[in-house]
């Protein structure tokens, strides 16, 4: 069981980088990844570490599936949905996107400015602030007795709001407002200023940082860049009034940034907030299930360990 469970461990990193090379379909790379933490869960017993690594392969295999439809373009280009955003940010925006409206009063049509280069940073800041916010909760865990700790519950929805966030990925690929506008489909001018800014600050290097970071450019509906910030910032108010205060600004920022820079329309981002919602309400219909699980995980991992 042991020997299952590490190689189980093993394949998760180390397959689904290989996927083309290998020729396998995306279904059994997604299933190999999916592996990885219920395999290491059997492997190790628990602790505050093992849950630590636990939840880092879990975005391992986020990280390798979100870019799996983008594996064969033309084929998702044919699914791609472009046109129902555009309508309904237009409502919103009482007839023009709301992203040109900002754009129009905030931006340098030259080159980009203060507010340009703090809204990006804001953006790049995105892939930390998730797992930053775990490492706060755990940090504060250590006043907490054992059965009153909140890791485990944080780590579990936020790999919810990944992985759910994922499914829409797979089912309903969106291009983004920059996209939309690079290739014509809507008359109104939508810049992605982040590309300006990326240029001007990191120079040289931001071709080859942009090409790492753009696995799947229709990985658009719904936004997981404020999905999983604002379960951020309710997870960090949770560990008290400052941090949520913080979170919430933070939230807040990166979902004016996301219009303004021409990154994602308001509507993924309310698609975002309600599958924070979803994952917040779901819990305790979730928890039945999830728990059996999780009692069949444990009785594998002690015959494992005996």
């Amino acid at each position: 069981m042991r020997a299952g469970a590490a190689l189980a461990v093993a394949a998760a990193v180390a397959v689904p980088p290989l996927r083309r090379r290998l020729g396998l379909h995306p279904a059994v790379t997604v299933a190999v990844a999916a592996t990885g933490p219920p395999a290491l869960a059997i492997l190790k017993p628990r602790t505050r570490t093992r849950d630590v690594i636990l939840y880092s392969l879990q975005m391992w295999g986020f990280t390798m599936a979100h870019e799996i439809p983008y594996d064969d373009p033309e084929a998702l280009r044919r699914r791609l949905r472009i046109h129902y955003p555009i309508k309904v940010d237009r409502l919103i925006g009482g007839g023009e996107l709301p992203n040109t409206r900002l754009q129009r009063a905030f931006a340098d049509p030259a080159e980009p400015n203060p507010l340009d280069r703090f809204l990006s940073m804001a953006h790049w800041a995105w892939f930390f602030v998730p797992h930053l916010t775990l490492i706060w909760v755990l940090v504060r865990d250590d006043d907490l007795p054992p059965e009153e700790r909140r890791f485990p519950r944080a780590a579990r929805q936020m790999a919810a709001t990944y992985d759910l966030g994922l499914s829409g990925y797979f089912a309903v690929p969106t291009a983004p407002p920059w996209w939309a506008a690079e290739h014509g489909y809507v008359d109104e001018p939508v810049r992605r200023l982040m590309i300006d800014v990326g240029e001007q600050v990191w120079g040289r290097v931001w071709p080859r940082l942009y090409d790492s970071l753009g696995g799947n450019p229709w990985a658009a509906m719904p936004s997981l860049h404020f999905g999983t910030s604002l379960m951020a910032a309710l997870l960090l108010r949770e560990t008290g009034p400052v941090a949520g205060r913080f979170g919430a600004a933070y939230a807040a920022t990166l979902g004016f940034a996301l219009v303004y820079l021409g990154e994602h329309y308001v509507t993924d981002l309310a698609a975002g907030a309600a599958l924070v919602g979803a994952v917040r309400a779901g819990e305790p219909i979730a928890d039945p299930v999830v728990s059996r699980a999780s009692a069949a995980i444990q009785r594998l991992e002690r015959i494992a360990n005996s």
